[in-house]
């Protein structure tokens, strides 16, 4: 048998073949075995078409036979070829994403996920870039939409799952109670290398019990004594949300417990967020887990920003904060809010603002932040103002302080005393924002009707007037003073653009505008201008007019005496 007539020959070799033998080809076809190509026949060439054969010569030369390949069938070869295209293209574009710089990578998770700013940056108001970006889905991915989706870019290369994880575990939240402590203790010892992502840590306390009425209230355990009453019940109420589960509240972490366990667990902790949450007759969150006489707190000498939540279920105290503040030896920045108002916030704050450490330079008070008006001065209030004078104390925290931010009930001494105390050579005071829920002022006889906090209350007006002027008057002594912003908000107000404000920036001044605040203001900062003439609102006072949506740069104190009057419709 010579060579051409060999079997792997004639697989090679393509012949005319009669249309009536074709199916009968294909059957031998799935017949004929496939045999394996030797390499010492890998270059064998097909003979060329004889003259005769009823197809043109050049479609030999375009099929591309090769002894390589077992199967020849072209549909086959041509899957094989795109696939390889197909990866080869992949593989092109993973490389090139590869070799962006990481400058460019930074941009396109900032375009997905939201702008990322440093945990250290602070804003022109004096807080955290950091912190006040949490409702705006920036710097953390803490309550982004679609977290889980996030997580899943970390499978788009190497880079990416470094950056996507820095995100991801930037800002954690944990439940204070110790099972979720020690649930943190081993998800991080088994993934170390997750723990120098962490920047901002949230600990948050329960404060609500599961409550059954088959606890014995006295013992806080399950009552062993049967009841058939309680057992017809539950049969009657197989579906029922009730269950037997009793979490009491000695689950709660101590503060020794947590802070433990954020030192020997993270060292780049920069931001601590405790939560001590709100309900009627609170129980305050315990500081150890025996006697605290004599003892301190594990030091964190990273954190720089302390933010507290709900802080009379954590701090009631000065010797609390004292604790506190002797574990952040580096603390900078210090947010205290309270969930309601009451007058132990007043009187305890107070205390606090006497003895602030020298390392903080920010600070932000929330004591009162419902943002609605008072009809009258509730009695928490006046009881505050029979004990001490809130804006004295606070006033006393001015001097070591480079910004400040507070939101609760003020008056025009703040400001005169703060002026008193600063040395206008020494003064670090840059920004001061103050939202006012109400100004602290006598029920003297005078203009007005009440002690409220209502725009349509000219006595309101004219305190609010005095406290502009006694702060424009200020700006003589706090020489570094750059940006001040005293307002008033009432959500629930009809015409909530008139909600009296003032503000001063670079010079420049918009808000509430009167003789005396001009007069105060040009002669403690002569270089200060209004940004526009005082907008009249005559065009109003038929009643049948509508304010404009956008709030006024400058409005004269005298409207509101109209608006007091009922010349303008509200």
């Amino acid at each position: 048998m010579g060579p051409y007539n060999s079997p792997r020959t004639t697989q090679l070799c393509i012949t005319p073949m009669p249309q009536e033998s074709n199916s009968l080809i294909s059957e031998i076809d799935q017949e004929v075995p496939q045999y394996k190509i030797d390499d010492s026949q890998e270059s064998l060439i097909p003979p060329e078409r004889p003259q005769s054969t009823p197809f043109p010569v050049q479609d030999v030369k375009i099929q591309n036979i090769q002894c390589s390949h077992r199967f020849f069938n072209s549909e086959v070869t041509s899957d094989v070829s795109t696939q390889k295209a197909t990866k080869s293209k992949l593989a092109t574009q993973s490389a090139l994403l590869s070799n962006l710089p990481s400058e460019i990578h930074e941009y396109i998770l900032d375009y997905l996920l939201g702008i990322r700013s440093s945990p250290l940056d602070v804003s022109s108001g004096g807080n955290s870039i950091f912190v006040r970006s949490w409702g705006k889905s920036i710097g953390s991915t803490l309550r982004h939409s679609r977290r889980f989706e996030v997580s899943q870019l970390a499978l788009v290369s190497r880079r990416w799952r470094h950056l996507i994880q820095e995100r991801l575990y930037r800002h954690l939240k944990i439940r204070g109670t110790r099972h979720y402590i020690k649930d943190a203790i081993d998800w991080f010892e088994n993934h170390s290398h997750l723990k120098s992502y962490i920047r901002h840590i949230d600990i948050w306390f329960p404060v609500f019990q599961q409550k059954n009425i088959t606890l014995d209230p006295t013992l806080h355990v399950l009552s062993k004594v049967s009841d058939r009453s309680y057992s017809n019940f539950s049969a009657n109420n197989v579906g029922s949300s009730l269950t037997a589960t009793y979490r009491l509240l000695s689950e709660n972490s101590t503060l020794e417990e947590v802070l433990s366990f954020i030192q020997t667990t993270f060292s780049k902790i920069f931001i601590l967020t405790l939560e001590g949450g709100e309900r009627r007759k609170p129980p305050k969150v315990r500081y150890f887990q025996h006697s605290q006489n004599q003892r301190k707190l594990p030091i964190l000498p990273t954190i720089r920003t302390f933010i507290c939540k709900g802080q009379w279920n954590i701090i009631r105290s000065d010797s609390d904060f004292q604790s506190l503040a002797s574990a952040f030896p580096n603390l900078k920045e210090w947010h205290a809010s309270y969930a309601r108002p009451k007058s132990k916030s007043y009187l305890s704050m107070a205390t606090i603002l006497l003895k602030l450490p020298q390392s903080l330079t920010n600070l932000n008070i929330c004591l009162e932040a419902d943002y609605r008006c008072e009809a009258f001065t509730p009695e928490y209030a006046k009881k505050v103002s029979r004990k001490i004078h809130f804006c004295i104390m606070m006033a006393r925290a001015v001097p070591s302080l480079e910004h400040l931010a507070y939101t609760g009930r003020v008056c025009h001494d703040f400001f005169n005393k703060a002026a008193l105390l600063s040395n206008p050579r020494e003064s670090r005071l840059k920004t001061v924002d103050i939202v006012v829920k109400n100004i602290c002022r006598s029920n003297l006889p005078g203009t007005g009707w009440g002690d409220g906090s209502n725009i349509s209350d000219m006595k309101f007006i004219t305190a609010f007037e005095k406290l502009v002027v006694s702060a424009t008057g200020s700006l003589g002594r706090l020489t570094a003073l750059e940006s001040l912003r005293i307002r008033f908000i009432d959500i629930e107000s009809k015409i909530p653009n008139l909600n009296p404000y003032f503000q001063f920036s670079k010079n420049q001044c918009t808000g509430i505008w009167s003789e005396e605040i001009v007069e105060s203001l040009f002669k403690n900062r002569p270089a200060a201008f209004f940004a526009e003439n005082p907008e009249m609102l005559g065009h109003l006072r038929s009643g049948y007019g509508s304010f404009p949506k956008a709030r006024p740069k400058c409005i004269s104190i005298s409207e509101y005496a109209d608006l007091a009057n009922g010349i303008i419709a509200t």
